[in-house]
């Protein structure tokens, strides 16, 4: 895990993950859209790479992915434009599971969504749908690479201040701390017991939940 490329650096996970990562020895490279944001990334210690994963093909991911040991899907679209969001969570994702694989770099962690399955249950009238069946199709393609993938499903994602502890398979909406979600995603890199796995959590309560690196090693 010495070299880490973050794909969504500047969203709210991936600022909170880069310095957990460093402290850790990792070399981070957060990769971002909009160069106004390379000083918030580089203050978390992370190398900011401006690309627009939109509009690059596989080839062109690949040199970017090339060189590292891990790959962190933390980017989305943000909701509101179906057409960006199957951009974006679908699209581009899927292009840098393709470009991980030509650039030889197998370690592949997706955040995803806890309700990410095939039967979510999302009308698909509803606003929230394209996401929903976005986050699905990604998901899936991982599953089918030869990647050493690893899906992190959490719930409803929080300002909370972090815990440290999860619930696995929690009921209802799952609320957990951006924060927890980003020391997930640490353990997970770490942790090759999570290789092949699905990973849906929650912060749970303190009866019900269990220290972060506990519940990933089971």
């Amino acid at each position: 895990m010495s070299r880490v490329i973050v794909f969504g650096g500047h969203g709210r996970i991936a600022l909170l993950l880069a310095p957990l990562l460093v402290e850790r020895g990792a070399e981070v490279t957060s990769v971002i859209r909009n160069p106004d944001h390379s000083a918030d990334v580089a203050a978390g210690g992370a190398q900011p790479l401006v690309a627009d994963v939109e509009q690059l093909d596989t080839a062109a991911l690949a040199e970017i992915i090339r060189g590292h040991d891990a790959v962190v899907w933390s980017a989305g679209a943000g909701g509101g434009d179906p057409q960006r969001t199957y951009a974006v969570d679908r699209d581009a994702a899927i292009r840098t599971m393709d470009a991980a694989v030509l650039a030889e770099v197998p370690r592949y962690v997706m955040v995803s969504w806890l309700g990410s399955t095939a039967d979510h249950g999302i009308p698909e009238d509803a606003g929230f749908f394209p996401y929903a069946d976005a986050k699905w199709a990604a998901d899936e393609h991982l599953r089918g690479t030869d990647l050493e993938g690893t899906i992190l499903a959490p719930g409803t994602l929080t300002f909370d201040e972090p815990t440290g502890r999860i619930r696995l398979d929690p009921e209802g909406r799952g609320e957990v701390s951006r924060a927890d979600v980003a020391a997930v995603i640490v353990e997970a890199l770490d942790s090759p017991a999570t290789i092949g796995r699905t990973i849906r959590f929650g912060n749970g309560t303190d009866e019900n939940a269990v220290p972060i690196a506990g519940a990933l090693s089971n």
